[in-house]
């Protein structure tokens, strides 16, 4: 008699249903100290379970761009304490031309609008440090 495969999904199924490269969830998400233990397996494949998956990702890897107001001027301090990119990863990401130029400048504090910021983290990688 085969044994009943445990109730999960393994780490191909997980990058599609969150719409992320299967090398980007094996490479980086499952070696994460907060990754979950395996399940069991299918085939190669380990499984997990699609909750904890859940919880882990939603508190290491999700994008947090909803949090900003559109219309709202943000520093790159702001911008940090709210999405978890650093305000030191912002200037060089603009000096290498990967973080859009300022919406306006405040002193000597440049700012960008919530909708900017929102689009410039959209093709940025999910991966930030703890935001406690």
């Amino acid at each position: 008699m085969v044994d009943a495969v445990p109730e999960g999904e393994t780490l191909k199924e997980i990058a599609a249903r969150h719409g992320r490269a299967y090398n980007t969830v094996r490479a980086h998400w499952a070696r994460h100290t907060a990754w979950p233990a395996p399940i069991g397996k299918r085939g190669r494949g380990k499984l997990y379970e699609s909750s904890v998956v859940d919880a882990v990702i939603a508190r290491h890897f999700a994008r947090i761009a909803n949090a900003l107001e559109a219309r709202r001027l943000y520093t790159a301090r702001e911008i940090e304490d709210l999405t978890g990119v650093t305000a030191a990863t912002i200037r060089a990401d603009r000096s290498r031309g990967r973080w859009p130029a300022p919406d306006d400048v405040q002193g000597r504090a440049h700012v960008w609008y919530g909708a900017t910021v929102t689009r410039a983290l959209e093709g940025r990688r999910g991966y930030r440090k703890d935001i406690t």
